[in-house]
């Protein structure tokens, strides 16, 4: 069971509970949309009344409307406010909707993040199509399903409970005709049921593939097949023509057959006022007040059945960001992590449940300060998998992780607050996650703030940004492109080894003490893997703590300590159980 106390799969009304309770801006909304429909509906009803006692005094008495002003101002009024309600809103909930999709977005992802990399392995282009285009679909069921239901639940029975004192027997004939409405949607439901459920998959699935493809593109072009992708992505197009294409086609289906329901309901009322008025059963005034009010008692439905459609992608959103918020997150630590400049962070016997068996598997390291150490073994042995294990990202399935200040009591990594470790960590993945902004400004924000009631030096900073230019090798992609160079997001408009000296050099102006290396090299050239030895070196220098995951030996020999990480599959441990 979820933490909202509702299981997977079951079915909740037009709008979830979920958001209301855990979404502020969704809360907000539903409060004015409903305070908004009780002023839409007195203005409803005002305006008939007063068209009613105005078209009456004309046809029966000839007196024209100038001759009621009072009811002339009213009119007005009401149709302004009306119309004031509406443009509120309108704009508010596209800014409610806005506000509530970022608000769960940030949610989404935040959960996923803390879940950690191996929660999300599989999945993560899956995550990326919700936080993105599956999210947006909450906009449409926020701005025109949700406002249109509370209106249906506002507007729809005070016009019948007006229509009834002023004619009952109109109210019977809309009172029974209005549950057509319903009914007929039920049946445009059935229809299409589960279809928005599919259509989200469909989308998270075609983002998923499209993903992935374009993050292999590199290893397509340098094996020669950047050639033979078109037909996926056109294949990938086709089918998410054809599905957005049978969406629309339902929708319009269902909309003229509410449009066609409610046209014929309000004639049936019509009808009967006509007769009456033919043989004097009936007055003047209350008939034309029925006949303004008959139209309102239906529309808030039809509309409703309108966007139907923007209910079910909405609600289906809305269940796929709760079921990745209602994942359990891994307990917290509490306890602050000591100073790494005088700590050693161990591994002892660490083993980690993979595919076929573990990796790594009973592995153990030391990061000492001031020493570089390597992590070496073939590939899928585990070496990202022991380094996530050590960052607290990644729970071991057996061994266990400890931090061991200087004459101190190891302290279980479980126990530590995260965010105070990784507050003195620099973390370089294969291909390095860069902040948007000029390469000026993306080298300043890895500074260190400086103390609290005092004033960076502006020549100091400057004078540390050019020192770690040199060290790695950043210069020269200055002197080229100047300081001003924009950079985009995740280092877009430079080449792989530029954003690779650029990482490197944010992570020496970084007071991190802990700095981490996966495959520093993997994509570089023998000039540009001489920067990386440069920045180990200055690294070393600096009295920082280093760990580099590597294959090759020029890395090898840098370091002062190689640990071997090895795999067991299932096949060995079932022979080692045998014997």
């Amino acid at each position: 069971m979820s933490r909202t106390g509702t299981r997977p799969g079951t079915r909740r009304g037009p709008i979830d509970p979920r958001l209301a309770s855990q979404v502020r801006a969704a809360r907000s909304h539903l409060v004015l949309s409903t305070v908004l429909g009780l002023v839409q509906s007195a203005c409803v009803i005002v305006t008939a009344l007063a068209l009613a006692r105005l078209g009456s005094d004309l046809l029966e008495d000839r007196v024209p409307p100038a001759a009621s002003p009072r009811l002339l101002v009213l009119l007005a009024a009401a149709l302004a406010v009306r119309a004031g309600a509406v443009l509120v809103q309108q704009r508010t909930g596209h800014r409610a909707a806005t506000r509530a999709i970022a608000e769960l977005r940030a949610r989404v992802v935040g959960h996923a993040a803390r879940r950690g990399p191996r929660a999300g392995a599989g999945r993560g282009a899956d995550v990326t199509a919700l936080a993105t285009t599956g999210l947006e679909r909450l906009r449409p069921y926020l701005v025109g399903y949700v406002p249109q239901l509370l209106l249906a639940a506002t507007l729809t029975p005070l016009c019948l409970v007006v229509i009834g004192v002023l004619d009952l027997t109109s109210a019977i004939i809309a009172a029974v005709t209005l549950p057509l409405v319903p009914v007929f949607m039920i049946l445009v439901g059935r229809l299409t049921e589960g279809r928005s459920a599919r259509l989200l998959a469909d989308m998270r699935s075609l983002w998923t593939q499209l993903l992935d493809l374009v993050e292999g593109l590199p290893t397509l072009v340098a094996l020669g097949r950047e050639r033979g992708p078109e037909r996926s992505v056109r294949e990938l197009g086709r089918r998410h023509h054809a599905s957005a294409m049978g969406s629309l086609r339902y929708a319009f289906l269902s909309a003229m057959v509410l449009e066609l329901l409610a046209t014929l309901c309000v004639a049936l009322i019509a009808v009967s006022i006509g007769l009456r008025l033919v043989y004097g059963q009936m007055d003047l005034a209350p008939a034309l007040a029925i006949l303004v009010l008959a139209p309102e008692v239906y529309l808030p439905l039809r509309a409703v059945g309108q966007q139907y459609h923007a209910s079910t992608d909405g609600l289906a959103a809305a269940d796929a960001a709760f079921a990745v918020l209602d994942e359990p997150l891994p307990a917290p630590g509490d306890v602050p992590a000591p100073d790494l400049r005088s700590s050693i962070l161990r591994a002892e016997a660490v083993s980690v449940a993979s595919r076929t068996g573990t990796a790594p598997h009973a592995a153990a390291i030391a990061l000492e300060p001031g020493r570089i150490t390597a992590l070496t073994g073939p590939s899928g042995a585990g070496k990202t998998t022991l380094a996530h294990v050590l960052l607290g990202l990644l729970r071991p399935d057996a061994g266990g992780v400890e931090i061991v200040p200087s004459g101190g009591t190891p302290i279980p990594l479980e126990q530590i607050d995260r965010a105070s470790l990784w507050r003195q960590v620099a973390y370089l993945p294969q291909r390095p996650v860069l902040p948007p902004g000029s390469i000026r400004e993306v080298l300043a924000a890895a500074l260190p703030a400086p103390a609290a009631g005092t004033a960076g030096s502006p020549g100091a900073a400057q004078r540390a940004i050019a020192d770690a230019a040199r060290a790695t090798g950043l210069d020269a992609v200055i002197a080229l492109r100047g300081e001003d160079a924009p950079v985009g997001r995740a280092g877009a408009g430079l080449s792989l080894g530029e954003r690779q000296r650029l990482a490197l050099a944010r992570a020496l102006l970084s007071p991190a003490q802990l700095v981490v290396l996966d495959e520093p090299t993997a994509h570089l050239d023998g000039a540009s893997e001489q920067v990386v030895l440069d920045a180990l070196d200055a690294f070393r220098a600096a009295g920082r703590t280093v760990l580099v995951i590597a294959h090759r030996e020029t890395l090898l020999a840098r370091a002062d300590a190689v640990v071997a990480v090895h795999a067991r599959g299932t096949a060995d441990s079932t022979e080692e159980a045998a014997a």
